[in-house]
């Protein structure tokens, strides 16, 4: 039987209604364009360990230890303003605030992260993401310890660290050869320690530091090592370095992401606060 023709006309304005609706419910999903795997990040938003799950992997978590090992956290501008109480409360006792990069970037969070764990009585300290193909080492040493980086011996201030692992802009090794790379390492270390009195923590990966510098060993007697590895265990470490000093195991923990265990207990975290 046929339809009424006003009964086809009546559902017109739903039928439009609904095409409608659909059309801009497409509009409103996520672009693939905007994923972070379509390409480099913007520059300033590195962050320590931002390349160790594509190049390492993770292979589980360590044994329960804190008894021998203290508990601490690293963050960066992507994870905004720290809810530091509930990660003093969950037993973190020290912390890494990325606070300079390559000489163009400066953590907009830095004072909230910063200051903030350390009015909960955390000893803290900040890094630097270092970019050696952007300007010297020297260069990125003065720029870190004029904009956060420095070290007082106040008893809750840490020695700066350089952060030094894959390029999230580019090639690997920033398009440097391995005595090259080590040079400017050497650079950065040399003139942190001429401004402020402090060997520098050097943070990295075995794997980029065998790639990168040949696995160069000339650092390990003055120069702590913060090693990265998503694992059970610290693993081999690079050339020099008989033992770490910090280990960064997890970039999936409770409250933020990355969480680390400084290789001894408080009293020995204190101890490299103090000097």
């Amino acid at each position: 039987m046929q339809r009424p023709i006003f009964a086809a006309v009546g559902r017109l304005p739903l039928l439009v209604t609904g095409i409608l609706v659909g059309a801009f419910s497409l509009l409103q999903l996520p672009s693939a364009s905007a994923s972070s795997t379509d390409g480099p990040p913007e520059r300033g938003l590195a962050y320590m360990g931002m390349g160790v799950v594509a190049h390492d992997g993770q292979d589980g978590l360590p044994p329960n230890a804190r008894a021998t090992q203290t508990e601490g956290v690293d963050v960066a501008s992507y994870q905004g303003n720290v809810a530091w109480s509930t990660l003093w409360n969950s037993g973190v006792k020290w912390a890494y605030t990325k606070a300079t990069e390559g000489t163009y970037y400066t953590n907009p969070y830095f004072a909230q992260q910063y200051n903030g764990s350390y009015d909960v009585g955390m000893i803290r300290g900040g890094y630097h993401f270092a970019t050696p193909d952007t300007s010297s080492g020297a260069t990125q040493a003065n720029y870190f310890v004029d904009h956060g980086g420095g070290w007082s011996k106040d008893g809750k201030t840490l020695p700066g660290v350089l952060d030094i692992e894959w390029n999230p802009y580019g090639g690997d090794c920033y398009g440097k050869t391995k005595s090259a790379m080590v040079s400017w390492i050497r650079d950065f270390l040399t003139t942190y320690k001429a401004r402020t009195g402090r060997d520098a923590v050097l943070y990295t990966a075995t794997s980029w530091w065998t790639q990168c510098t040949g696995n160069y060993s000339g650092f390990g007697a003055s120069t702590p090592l913060w090693i990265a590895r998503y694992a059970s265990a610290p693993g081999t470490l690079p050339a020099g370095w008989s033992t770490h000093t910090m280990w960064q195991y997890t970039s999936s923990g409770p409250t933020v992401g990355d969480h680390d265990r400084f290789n001894g207990a408080l009293d020995r975290v204190q101890a490299l606060a103090n000097g």
